[in-house]
């Protein structure tokens, strides 16, 4: 089985975590740039940020035979920040390197002015450096943050299949299904989504631009559960090609519009081992 995680914050997880996920066959990754959990007060706390999602993260993660791609942009939440609104200058500069294959995460936290104007002009980035952009929706007022997030996104111009709107559940995943989006599901340990609830969503709404990530990062979170929810999906009849199209092909569809993802060394090494197992190999 091959696995991967769409959303993970691999900045905030241990080393160990990555032989765990190798072992369980997520083999390729992407980290978005996100809230830290405390506020960052000037725009070279970002630099540093964003060099070590381009840089050492992805060395970290090859130790173990993980692919490690990262999407850079400046949080809904800190978009509220003054002092960190001059990130936006500081982007192009980063979604200019190879390891980037989206703008986000981007979005509401709290539905603010701020966060509108914030967000528009990051897809505005996603729209003129031809990437495309990962929506973080509100934890809070949920269906009215993913109704505002659609109208911002209709309104940006930017092609709604470029797009991929996180964090969904039962409530807002019609409305985000009839927009031409990607969705996108966070299974988490007692929050967001369960992997049983992810089987009934997929089971209802079919496997179509679907995605699933764990969004495990510095809160309680299990960067396992994405293997967790194919072993749901194969219990409850679904078929290998299935978990495969839902875990790997349509996460590598999505990110594969931005022209640089490069999972050539994690494919071969799954052709290999496949091959291994057909004559016998261990």
């Amino acid at each position: 089985m091959r696995i991967f995680d769409p959303h993970i914050h691999m900045t905030s997880r241990t080393t160990d975590d990555y032989e765990r996920m190798a072992a369980a066959g997520i083999t390729a990754i992407v980290e978005p740039a996100f809230w830290l959990g405390q506020p960052r007060t000037s725009v070279g706390s970002f630099t540093d940020y964003f060099d070590s999602l381009v840089g050492w993260e992805p060395f970290r993660a090859s130790q173990f035979g993980v692919r490690h791609h990262a999407t850079i942009a400046l949080n809904p939440k800190e978009a509220n920040d003054p002092r960190c609104r001059e990130v936006l200058d500081l982007l192009p500069r980063y979604l200019e390197k190879d390891g980037v294959v989206a703008v986000g995460e981007v979005g509401y936290d709290s539905m603010t002015p701020e966060e509108d104007e914030v967000f528009a002009a990051q897809l505005a980035l996603a729209v003129e450096h031809e990437l495309p952009a990962l929506v973080h929706t509100p934890h809070r007022d949920k269906a009215r943050g993913t109704e505002r997030t659609l109208a911002v996104v209709a309104e940006s111009g930017i092609e709604p299949g470029h797009v991929v709107v996180d964090h969904l559940n039962e409530v807002t995943v019609g409305l985000v299904r009839d927009s031409g989006c990607w969705l996108a599901f966070s299974i988490y340990p007692d929050t967001k989504m369960s992997p049983p609830r992810m089987v009934n969503i997929l089971r209802e709404y079919g496997l179509e631009r679907m995605l699933v990530n764990s969004a495990a990062d510095w809160g309680r979170s299990d960067p396992l559960l994405t293997r967790t929810t194919a072993d749901a999906m194969l219990a409850a009849g679904f078929s290998e090609d299935d978990v495969d199209r839902v875990l790997w092909r349509n996460p590598v569809d999505f990110y594969g519009q931005s022209g640089r993802l490069d999972l050539s060394d994690v494919e071969k090494e799954a052709t290999f081992a496949g091959n291994s197992i057909l004559r016998g190999g261990s």
